[in-house]
């Protein structure tokens, strides 16, 4: 628009006859389009640009979420996989060493009684609680208040299972002939500072994420925390299970077990099993592009409205 009176002004002043005056004053606001022309015109561009920066750049992390997403659950799935079959390996490697060397299973004597406990801390401490660690990101294509419930339901499946390990532990040392002294270990402590730290988690959990009413910055505040001690929590769990094979072991075979006798050497490889899974499940948890996106929905569980 300012262009165009800036051209017929111009037309004017070269082929019409006028007077002075009336020359001058065209003059006059020729120049101050001219002016309007050189100043408004850039400010308008670099508004349009302003304006159109966010939507670039909206549109750009989208694209990039879209293709990060896309990317990287092909390769989640491989790993899952992979730690489906290690964490099933695991289980079913505990449960022939018990059948195969340490006498099978029952509640006829305290060592057969023990014998639940290796079995029941493998099931609850190492195979579901890292399957319910990576629940939002094996899911991620579910509500997230489905996956929170879920998440805390394979919590209450470890916390039976610990406590049954537990009681397996105390009642063969109870009823043993003699008595077996109690938490005397370094397995045992760590035992103890596990499961302590896991029914914590548990606790604050649940009051933090799943009773009702909790503000959305006090959820946004305690998640880190949350996420940091359930990671190590877990790893807590895999060392305090190494130690127990190996202590389990060494009290069984004794002096036989430096010369690599067979159920050494199988016990020994189902701690090392422990360990590549123990890596394995918190690579998969910690690596940023396996995180489960933020869907609409999310906000809405937050917020508790559509605004």
């Amino acid at each position: 628009m300012i262009h165009h009176c800036y051209q017929l002004l111009s037309t004017v002043l070269c082929t019409q006859e006028l007077t002075f005056f009336q020359f001058t004053q065209l003059s006059k606001y020729r120049r101050s389009i001219m002016q309007e022309k050189d100043l408004v015109t850039p400010e308008l561009e670099n508004n349009c640009k302003i304006e159109e920066a966010p939507k670039l750049n909206n549109m750009t992390e989208q694209n990039h979420a879209q293709h990060q997403s896309s990317s990287s659950i092909a390769s989640y799935s491989l790993l899952y996989t992979i730690s489906q079959i290690i964490g099933i390996t695991l289980i079913i490697f505990v449960f022939y060493w018990i059948f195969e060397f340490r006498g099978g299973f029952g509640f006829s004597e305290p060592k057969i009684i023990f014998n639940w406990h290796p079995l029941f801390m493998t099931i609850g401490f190492i195979y579901l609680f890292a399957n319910s660690i990576l629940h939002y990101r094996t899911f991620r294509n579910q509500r997230k208040s489905d996956l929170k419930n879920q998440h805390a339901i394979i919590h209450g499946c470890v916390l039976i299972f610990v406590l049954l390990a537990g009681w397996a532990s105390f009642a063969s040392h109870i009823y043993s002939i003699p008595s077996i002294p109690n938490l005397y270990s370094l397995h045992s402590w760590l035992g103890v500072l596990t499961i302590s730290m896991f029914l914590s988690q548990f606790i604050s959990g649940f009051v933090s994420f799943l009773y009702p009413g909790v503000a959305v910055q006090y959820k946004e505040a305690i998640m880190p925390y949350h996420f940091f001690f359930g990671v190590l929590t877990f790893v807590l769990a895999i060392a305090t299970s190494v130690l127990g094979f190996g202590e389990k072991l060494i009290f069984s075979l004794d002096k036989e077990y430096k010369n690599f006798p067979n159920e050494g050497l199988f016990g020994n490889f189902i701690g090392v099993l422990c360990c590549v899974y123990c890596g394995l499940i918190v690579y998969m948890v910690t690596k940023p592009e396996y995180k489960r996106l933020p869907k609409p929905e999310d906000s809405v569980l937050l917020t508790g409205n559509l605004d």
